[in-house]
């Protein structure tokens, strides 16, 4: 691996840090009062906020990106994406993490959007490609059920074929921002005969499609980051199926040679760690709130601080191999499962730093240490090793294809 620019790498990465510091709006800079709240719901909760302010935050910032083509860094241009090189890409949302800026487009950049690139009719193209780029519609996936996670080809929600419309009914949970959503891509089940791989078809349907019902799911933090979705004979035209009918577990399970190194959690927690620290170094405000006996924990915080740096190497590993024409497979594993258990051992060890103080939650209590920040993402960070492939699957994967060990 190379650590170093390139003379042409340096002047894109000098571009993409002006360009933020310049069209960034401010409610999106770290430091503004709104920040936290910010962060919290996002750029696809601003773009529908009854907050005037937010939602020209949002729009001015995905027409600031829209000009450059970099809401979909990784698309080719033909498709009205930037067509960057993975290296590239890697500036790109190194930068765009250190400035904590808030990507565009969601779900449909990153995952619905490639799929139909691949998958999808011209129609469905012409139709869904330039209202994702242009930050109209934002979209939601329907995978996980109650009863099909980890296990998602087991899913239950039943489309059947009437005329020229599919009917769907069933459950899914844990769809993520659907209450922002204005277009769902589901997995349904077409043909509850076949192999459970081979009976499934790939839907997309407007979210205000009759007899579709989104219910927010309020989690142990009080957010609400995620949602049940129900189906009541919700009617969706054959025209929205993208790729062949039951074969949708193929096209649901694409993964394009784009950059997906996950750079973007090393940049926030090294930012956190150094905000640790200022706090940590600050008299005036952490003399009464550090616990006594810091000494004797702050061997923990080295410790995070040297996790974050081989998080960032696990990054730049994957970037490089693809940058050389390698397909990482279990290299991603590594890197999802470290980066979730860093997580969480970095929030777990700024409780630590406050001692009794980190029992509470009140962001504006004067007694509350950096508002509280470490509680609350101690709380938030327990399902990442759960979702995106919990760590007992990825620890699957990494021994069977990065070690060659049999299959239990």
């Amino acid at each position: 691996m190379d650590w170093q620019d390139s003379l042409e790498q340096a002047q894109f990465r000098t571009e993409v840090a002006e360009f933020i510091q310049t069209r960034l709006p401010d409610r999106y800079r770290s430091g503004d009062d709104n920040n936290d709240e910010t962060q919290t719901t996002g750029w696809q909760a601003d773009r529908k906020s009854n907050d005037a302010s937010a939602k020209e935050s949002a729009i001015n910032w995905a027409d600031a990106l829209a000009e450059k083509g970099w809401i979909a860094p990784h698309w080719p241009k033909e498709y009205g994406g930037a067509g960057l090189s993975v290296m590239e890409q890697f500036i790109y949302n190194q930068e765009m993490a250190k400035a904590d800026a808030p990507p565009v487009g969601g779900m449909g950049v990153s995952l619905l959007g490639p799929t139909m690139i691949v998958h999808g009719s011209e129609e469905q193209k012409a139709e869904h490609l330039p209202k994702i780029l242009s930050g109209e519609v934002a979209w939601a996936q329907g995978y996980s059920e109650p009863s099909s996670g980890s296990d998602l080809a087991s899913l239950q929600t039943r489309a059947t074929r009437d005329g020229d419309d599919f009917v769907i009914n069933g459950q899914k949970i844990w769809t993520s921002g659907a209450q922002y959503a204005d277009w769902l891509f589901a997995l349904v089940r077409t043909d509850p005969e076949a192999p459970k791989h081979r009976g499934i078809s790939f839907l997309v349907m407007d979210i205000t499609t009759p007899g579709l019902t989104v219910r927010p799911i309020v989690d142990m933090g009080w957010q609400e980051p995620f949602n049940e979705t129900f189906f009541e004979d919700v009617r969706v035209s054959t025209s929205n199926i993208v790729g062949e009918e039951n074969r949708g577990w193929y096209v649901g399970m694409t993964l394009l040679d784009f950059e997906r190194s996950g750079i973007s959690g090393a940049i926030e927690y090294e930012r956190t760690i150094k905000e640790l620290l200022k706090y940590v170094n600050s008299e005036s405000e952490s003399d009464t709130k550090v616990r006594d006996d810091f000494e004797s924990i702050r061997h923990q915080i080295a410790d995070r601080y040297l996790e974050v740096n081989v998080l960032f190497n696990f990054a730049f590993r994957i970037v490089s191999m693809q940058n050389s024409g390698m397909v990482p497979n279990y290299e991603a594993s590594v890197n999802k499962m470290f980066g979730s258990e860093t997580h969480q051992r970095l929030a777990r060890t700024g409780t630590k730093v406050f001692g009794l103080y980190s029992n509470l939650w009140s962001e504006d209590s004067e007694y509350s240490p950096m508002r509280s920040s470490f509680t609350r993402d101690y709380v938030r960070s327990v399902p990442h090793t759960i979702f995106s492939g919990s760590s007992e699957i990825q620890r699957n994967v990494i021994a069977t294809r990065g070690l060659g060990l049999p299959r239990g």
